[in-house]
């Protein structure tokens, strides 16, 4: 199939690494609507302006509390939420630009494994026609050729060939978050988007399927968003880690430069409650005060300030710019300033 648009890269980072995905200003704003004629009375602010590079092969975490706007993030990104605004810039091409066949095509390039992989699989299909559907909508390949690939895809995410016939309510959770996974790979795309793959999963389950993301990222040369909230997890898959509060993002840095010398306070109490493998160490933990605000009347200032233990007056009158204070190493915060 010819495509309609040229894909180049978008930028060359220091390391020599191309910037693959370059968000910019992405804001999702969603209505709350009353009254008889269900008029907008206000807007939730899900996402807002955030920007920030993915460069290519590589894994970039999310984290942050529920409902601080990971998952609309990674959503908006593939258009699967419409934005408000703002560009998510892949290879070269503006995908919120996009429209109809042009879109379709760029969607094989970008997928995503959903977090409850029991409620995104068809109960009544088997998880073989499952896998397949994406190559049937795109129409790659013949019916044997799909099958093959679908077989291909179950077995390099450990399940058997048999498994194709058998559906969803069949398998264990760990299993079906494997299918999400092979479904996923079926279109062979360059970026995808994990959004809380291995959250409903036992420990020993995760660190398996967490090892089956690492060896097809090395077999395929995939490139990860990675949303979670467990940071561990997140130290053991990513390459950067990005950090949001309340639909902002407060830091971006390197794994270990961030797990090292965390420099936003809202990061640093939220280090301070990974637990230590050691009945003898104890870690000094920062408990924050108040509940987070509502994202319908965020706080003026930084969004932060009312649970901050450092905030000063400035804080509360003027939001603080989203600034690299060391290389690679982005916080939005006064004190650092």
């Amino acid at each position: 199939m010819k495509e309609q648009y040229i894909m180049q890269p978008a930028a060359k980072s220091e390391d020599g690494t191309w910037d693959l995905i370059q968000v910019t200003n992405l804001v999702k704003y969603f209505p709350i609507r009353g009254g008889f004629l269900q008029r907008v009375r206000a807007w939730v602010q899900a996402v807002d302006n955030v920007s920030f590079t993915i460069r290519e092969g590589e894994t970039v975490g999310l984290v942050g509390e529920s409902g601080c706007g990971k998952t609309t993030v990674g959503r908006t990104m593939l258009r699967l939420v419409e934005p408000t605004s703002g560009s998510v810039i892949f290879n070269g091409v503006d995908v919120l630009k996009l429209r109809g066949k042009e879109m379709k095509e760029m969607r094989r390039n970008m997928q995503i494994i959903f977090q409850d992989p029991y409620a995104s699989l068809d109960p009544r299909a088997p998880i073989g026609e499952s896998i397949a559907e994406g190559l049937k909508i795109h129409n790659i390949g013949t019916s044997r050729e799909r099958y093959e690939r679908t077989i291909t895809m179950l077995r390099k995410v450990g399940l058997e060939d048999y498994h194709s016939r058998r559906y969803p309510h069949e398998f264990s959770g760990g299993q079906r978050q494997r299918i999400g996974i092979a479904r996923a790979l079926a279109l062979q795309p360059k970026f995808i988007v994990a959004d809380e793959p291995v959250s409903a999963l036992d420990v020993s389950i995760q660190s398996q399927v967490l090892n089956i993301l690492k060896d097809l990222q090395r077999e395929f040369g995939l490139t990860y968003l990675f949303i979670a909230h467990n940071l561990s997890v997140v130290e053991h898959i990513s390459d950067r880690v990005a950090v949001m509060y309340l639909g902002k993002m407060v830091e971006l840095a390197d794994r270990d430069e961030l797990f090292r010398n965390p420099l936003h306070p809202y990061t640093q109490a939220l280090m301070s409650a990974i637990p230590i493998p050691d009945p003898t160490l104890k870690r000094e933990r920062i408990i924050l005060q108040g509940d987070v605000p509502s994202p319908v009347n965020p706080p003026k200032g930084c969004r932060f300030h009312p649970r901050c233990p450092v905030a000063f007056e400035h804080c509360s009158i003027q939001e603080p710019p989203f600034l690299e204070v060391s290389p690679d190493h982005l916080v939005a915060c006064w004190r650092v300033e």
